[in-house]
């Protein structure tokens, strides 16, 4: 999960955002098409609404199909035309010539290809200000901001950035062994040595309030993922890149939206979406707080660090 703030200034309707996203609707890929991007029902019913709101948070969702031919395959295709040209004509195709062969090799395959299929949603919170991608990798991500900004005019964001990097915060907290206010430190750490050994230790189902990990991080090692839980409700892994992976709603949270749902008639969707905005809503700017609050836009991140003491 990655999180970025809305630019100040842009306003759109559910109506006009629903017309901008209808332009870009998803349509498979064609017989020579290797790649097709476009907007879904997040719902998932055909010909229904691309933005769904629920609770006064927006959901959107990205679907991207590639078809893909195996380069074995394509590199076989190639050598026997190469070796056809070369045996009837007497001459060795040049690179370029070598080239093109391989491009109309793959043309030729791709009807036949299988395809693949991914989607990312997005989450609008307006309220807040902020977008948030269920992307895992920042080149996903890209791919998903570039199909929104092209398709949704004025848009703007920006990666969330705060005072304190989480790479510095991850190692306060294992260093001190003192975790922020209304968190926990789990039992899933990466530490990776800045210098040029760049030697990694991963720890894996193993307590990391000890003086073998206090240790790594006096001599220099780096925090670049943390597991970490929010008020017994939400554990995840926080990345060096404020990116929030392996999201995971407890007990606690499923146990009280049950008593919530009373007959249990409601929409599914409705209450998933619901459970997981309810809680990110507010984890969000606690886990931002314990980075030293967000950097205003146009703003430097602080000089010194925070601090990220428990209060």
């Amino acid at each position: 999960m990655m999180v970025y703030r809305l630019v100040s200034g842009w306003t759109a309707t559910q109506a006009q955002l629903e017309d901008a996203l209808d332009g870009a609707r998803f349509v498979e890929c064609g017989a020579s098409q290797e790649k097709s991007v476009g907007w879904v029902e997040p719902r998932g019913q055909a010909h229904g609404p691309l933005v769904e709101i629920v609770g006064g948070q927006w959901l959107l969702k990205l679907m991207i199909e590639v078809k893909t031919v195996p380069g074995s395959v394509v590199k076989r295709k190639v050598q026997e035309q190469l070796a056809h040209i070369e045996a009837t004509t007497g001459r060795k195709p040049g690179k370029k010539e070598a080239r093109e062969i391989r491009d109309d090799a793959k043309l030729a395959l791709l009807p036949m290809a299988f395809t693949k299929q991914s989607s990312v949603w997005v989450w609008i919170d307006p309220k807040a200000g902020r977008l948030v991608l269920d992307a895992g990798s920042q080149s996903k991500a890209d791919e998903v901001m570039t199909a929104l900004i092209k398709a949704v005019d004025g848009l703007a964001v920006q990666l969330v950035n705060t005072q304190l990097s989480p790479a510095m915060a991850m190692a306060h907290w294992l260093g001190t062994q003192e975790a922020p206010s209304g968190f926990s430190v789990d039992r899933e750490c990466e530490l990776k040595a800045a210098d040029e050994s760049k030697a990694v230790v991963r720890y894996t189902r193993h307590a990391l309030d000890t003086d073998e990990v206090a240790q790594h991080i006096a001599l220099g090692k780096m925090p670049t993922r943390l597991a970490m839980t929010w008020n017994d409700r939400v554990s995840f892994v926080l990345t060096e890149a404020l990116q929030l992976k392996k999201i995971g709603f407890l007990d606690t949270v499923f146990e009280e939206a049950g008593k919530a749902a009373g007959d249990g008639k409601d929409d599914n969707f409705d209450a998933d979406v619901a459970i997981a905005t309810g809680e990110l809503v507010q984890l969000i700017p606690d886990l931002l707080e314990a980075l030293g609050g967000e950097v205003a836009l146009g703003e430097n991140p602080a000089p010194n660090p925070v601090n990220t003491k428990p209060a």
